[in-house]
């Protein structure tokens, strides 16, 4: 069976590019030791929180800060999805968070999409991440402007992350008013560290898609709103985990969600979570019984809530269909 989930086709839409940076990457541009540099972006038993997993991005974040780095990690981030036969990605980051060093945000966003084009055989989108934090407003009302300029150039959305706890979602109305007038699909990070209330805001908000979402299990009504609208969870098993929202990964709702609502299946941060897709398949059928019928669906899924043209989702689809057809074969 790992075989076959390993070589089946796989599509994934929440994966944040600073969370899935190699560790030999950051250790040779920080000229330091691997196992130090390992023990400050990957996950142990010591994180407790979502605060505590956001620690885990400022090594990453120092070695994403010029044009050569960023378009390296991009590139690096492909070769490793290509090797788990991902045929479609959508990548996420936040281009305010990589200006330390003067880079503006158009030059950031041109060094990621730079990335993408070096490696073939795989279909890559990125989404601009909006942040939940104090100040920077202005920033993230910039990210809109940007987004809106690389939109038909590899930017197909808008998303909100950050600490959830600390800034609820409700306070962010202003901000997706403009991203409205702006035209641009959007996704909003809700019930992963806050309860139910967070995604039935940002279901009035007017979120497409709700990344992670798990904490929709606690409210009848709220799962009745994501069905009847067609709104996707984007739900990261592991990543919860890391961040205690479940204390043991097959206590996890992935399985309960799925059978009410849209679901795909995620990693959320490669590295930060020490996972892959193919891992988190291979947990969802040992933890949750999941079938390989039901792994094609969360593919199928994600593809019909994938920012890309109904044309393209036709031929994602063949590939998928064909893909577990054969493994199964």
């Amino acid at each position: 069976m790992k075989t076959i989930i390993k070589n089946v086709p796989k599509v994934e839409l929440h994966l944040h590019l600073d969370g899935s940076v190699r560790v030999e990457t950051v250790a040779e541009l920080l000229q330091m030791d691997r196992d130090a540099v390992s023990s400050n972006m990957v996950c142990d038993s010591y994180t407790n929180s979502l605060t505590d997993y956001l620690s885990k991005f400022e090594l990453p974040l120092k070695v994403m800060q010029t044009t050569e780095h960023l378009k390296r990690i991009m590139r690096e981030l492909l070769e490793d999805l290509k090797q788990e036969h991902v045929i479609y990605v959508e990548v996420r980051f936040a281009p305010q968070l990589h200006m330390e060093k003067g880079l503006t945000m158009n030059e950031v966003v041109q060094a990621v999409l730079d990335g993408t084009k070096e490696v073939t055989g795989i279909d890559c989108n990125l989404i601009l991440c909006c942040m939940r934090q104090v100040g920077n407003h202005g920033k993230n009302l910039e990210t809109i402007e940007v987004a809106k300029k690389f939109s038909n150039q590899g930017v197909v959305a808008i998303d909100l992350a950050g600490d959830e706890s600390k800034y609820p979602t409700d306070q962010f109305g202003e901000l997706f008013d403009k991203v409205k007038q702006v035209g641009i699909p959007y996704i909003i990070h809700a019930g992963e560290a806050a309860d139910y209330h967070s995604i039935d805001s940002a279901i009035q908000l007017g979120a497409t898609r709700i990344g992670h979402g798990i904490a929709a299990i606690q409210n009848k009504e709220v799962i009745r709103k994501l069905k009847h609208q067609n709104i996707l969870l984007e739900v990261c098993p592991e990543s919860n985990l890391n961040t205690k929202i479940v204390l043991d990964k097959k206590d996890h709702p992935l399985k309960q969600l799925y059978s009410e609502v849209f679901v795909s299946i995620n990693t959320d941060n490669r590295t930060v979570s020490d996972i892959t897709l193919t891992q988190e398949y291979e947990d969802a059928i040992q933890l949750f019984g999941f079938t390989l019928g039901d792994i094609k669906q969360c593919n199928l899924n994600a593809i019909a809530h994938a920012f890309i043209s109904e044309e393209k989702k036709e031929q994602l689809c063949h590939v998928i269909e064909e893909g577990f057809y054969d493994a199964t074969h």
